[in-house]
């Protein structure tokens, strides 16, 4: 059966978008998937992410398996990858400029700006270790500044939740981070029985952070939103930066701000269509 799909990047964060409005199962499997995310045997991508029907009063629902086979709960810059892409499919016909999302980390709502770019409203940062999930502490606290032991280094973390598990350190130099080594043992550590996304952090000022991240089931990225978002709260919770920052990544800048008003968190970023083709 061929597979009509549209390919999309967030910072250099690749997606293979496909129109999956007609079914409330995703058209592939996550092994169909990670063929097609294969960047010499397939079209390449760091995952698919399928746009499906909506639920619960919601517009859309969105489903991602990532290039290994998983499913993550959400995706920062797929999400706004997405919401391009529904604006694409609706053409002349669409009449509005935001959509409401369901995903497996709740309902997440990005919205077009005027300047082609998307801002999204991330919701609520989860910051109690049984919610990220790990056990570096009780469940009922929040993992702050907390040592961590990895490839015989102690390391100083900080976890949060954005609907995925994330686990920032903060560091001298990222690009000093051997991320092929180091990436796969925070990921697979003990503490974190769902795995976790890893950010390593360099704040240049308490307004610009630069970050390079090992993502839970894609491995190195050249963007993650969501770290972005959970890097920039963790960078708060430690005194280290403001509640509006850049977060210069690989691919490129996000603006991330947790606001202090409804303590809601917000991307904002860029989001592009590279090719459409069919598999």
């Amino acid at each position: 059966m061929a597979i009509e799909f549209t390919k999309y990047h967030g910072l250099g964060n690749d997606f293979i978008l496909i129109d999956n409005r007609l079914s409330s199962v995703p058209v592939l499997t996550p092994e169909q998937a990670v063929k097609l995310c294969d960047r010499h045997f397939g079209i390449g991508a760091d995952g698919v992410i399928f746009a499906l029907p909506g639920e619960n009063g919601t517009d859309y629902t969105m489903r991602i398996f990532n290039s290994d086979g998983s499913e993550p709960e959400m995706c920062g810059n797929g999400i706004r990858c997405l919401g391009r892409f529904l604006a694409d499919l609706e053409g002349e016909s669409r009449n509005k400029d935001s959509y409401r999302i369901h995903t497996l980390a709740g309902v997440m709502t990005p919205q077009l700006m005027p300047d082609g770019l998307v801002k999204v409203d991330m919701g609520l940062p989860r910051l109690l270790a049984g919610e990220i999930p790990t056990t570096l502490g009780s469940a009922d606290t929040k993992v702050v500044n907390q040592t961590l032991e990895v490839a015989g280094k102690t390391w100083e973390v900080t976890c949060v939740s954005m609907g995925n598990p994330h686990c920032i350190t903060f560091v001298e130099d990222v690009a000093a981070i051997s991320l092929e080594v180091i990436g796969p043992k925070f990921e697979h550590h003990s503490v974190f029985p769902q795995r976790t996304n890893t950010e390593f952090i360099q704040v240049v000022s308490r307004n610009y952070l630069k970050m390079r991240v090992w993502e839970r089931g894609a491995g190195i990225t050249l963007a993650c939103g969501t770290g972005a978002c959970a890097s920039l709260v963790a960078g708060v919770l430690t005194g280290k930066c403001d509640r509006t920052a850049t977060v210069e990544l690989p691919g490129g800048p996000l603006e991330i701000e947790w606001s202090e008003i409804d303590q809601r968190v917000y991307m904002t970023g860029p989001a592009e269509r590279v090719f459409t083709g069919n598999s």
